[in-house]
């Protein structure tokens, strides 16, 4: 296939957007394409984007029942009417033209159910003559992600892209997460001096990740931290930037905790297990570091959705209280059938090259 240009749409909430955005565009260029990596957020009028930021971590780790309710009106996939984004979608959309035409671009891909929403509306009354994909991160396809005006989804599972051709009426496949090479090549040669570390701290305790995003988020982190490491585990709290529960955390009896982590393939490579709030990234990475992942006290919306939906696919176990916690994490860390399957079911979900498709779509 000839040059192509594309225009891939992340948006900074968190990490994970960023890292598929990322990702997606190291693909098309290895494949000789250009690729232009913008984040949607700077799409909206000034301040408009920071503020919508600000407002979502602010909801999801001070008052995460707020968010809840927020999902419910706005993103449940439930049947019934209710608001959706179309106003803010529509704020972006003469600066996203704009973007388009200056940098001649063949097709526009979305990592963002808001970018999603702006692609869709431009593409479905015309605006917008190019074909736009957009690569569905979440293991709960919810309503922000379906637009009927979007020539392709593509998903992280066969139950998602079902429920995302039942929602827009469009195409979808189900390639599987989009994750870094790096993860996989970890798991076949762990590096030395992650396994030096996790030893001189606690020699003989299985290393149990424990994740809570970019932004540190999580319902009782500390608390599970030490359940965990009065088992007999080294829990390893990954607090992402937030430097204040590192700092609080730090002092926690039998426990390490991590700020943002540079090598995290190589850190995933000598753990045993990732504890897991969001099924996000995080998660999915897991997978292709053939780590296995237990979803326990989920954050609230899409992520107690999607936590529970990386569950039914087989790619997760889900502990239902502490009790339930530790014996999932007993079964995991030791080698044995248990385990091994947990890989191998992690292995099966990465598919076919999400990139492929993409540029599939011009032929």
């Amino acid at each position: 296939m000839e040059q192509q240009r594309f225009v891939v749409l992340s948006a900074s909430m968190g990490a994970g957007h960023d890292a598929v955005a990322a990702e997606l565009a190291r693909r098309l260029r290895s494949a000789g394409h250009v690729v232009l990596v913008r984040d949607v957020l700077t799409l909206l009028p000034p301040g408009a984007g920071p503020a919508l930021r600000s407002f979502y971590r602010a909801s999801v780790r001070h008052v995460p029942q707020l968010y809840a309710g927020i999902y419910s009106t706005f993103l449940s996939p439930a049947p019934g009417p209710r608001p959706g984004s179309q106003p803010l979608a529509a704020l972006a959309e003469r600066r996203l033209l704009d973007v388009v035409r200056r940098w001649r671009a063949n097709a526009v891909v979305s990592t963002f159910h808001l970018a999603a929403q702006i692609t869709g509306r431009l593409r479905e009354r015309g605006l917008l003559e190019i074909p736009c994909a957009v690569v569905v991160i979440d293991f709960a396809v919810h309503r922000g992600w379906l637009h009927p005006g979007n020539d392709l989804n593509l998903c992280v599972t066969e139950s998602a892209a079902e429920a995302a051709r039942r929602g827009t009426g469009r195409p979808a496949q189900a390639p599987g997460p989009v994750v870094a090479p790096e993860f996989g090549e970890a798991a076949q040669a762990p590096p030395a001096h992650w396994r030096t570390i996790l030893d001189r701290r606690s020699p003989g305790r299985p290393a149990v990740l424990l994740s809570a995003g970019a932004w540190g988020v999580g319902t009782a982190l500390k608390s599970t931290a030490l359940t965990l490491a009065h088992h007999g585990c080294l829990p390893v709290l990954l607090c992402g930037r937030d430097e204040r529960l590192r700092h609080r955390a730090a002092g926690l009896p039998g426990v390490l905790a991590l700020g943002w982590v540079g090598d995290m393939p190589g850190l995933m490579a000598a753990a045993r297990v990732l504890v897991d709030n969001a099924a996000g990234q995080t998660a999915v990475q897991a997978l292709a570091a053939e780590l296995p992942v237990v979803g326990y006290r989920p954050l609230p919306g899409h992520g107690a959705e999607g936590v529970r939906e990386m569950a039914a696919a087989g790619l997760s176990a889900y502990a239902d209280g502490p009790g339930e916690l530790l014996s999932t994490v007993d079964r995991l860390v030791p080698p044995g059938p248990e385990r091994n399957r947990r890989v191998m079911l992690g292995k099966s979900a990465f598919r076919t090259d999400a990139a492929e498709a993409i540029t599939g779509l011009l032929g």
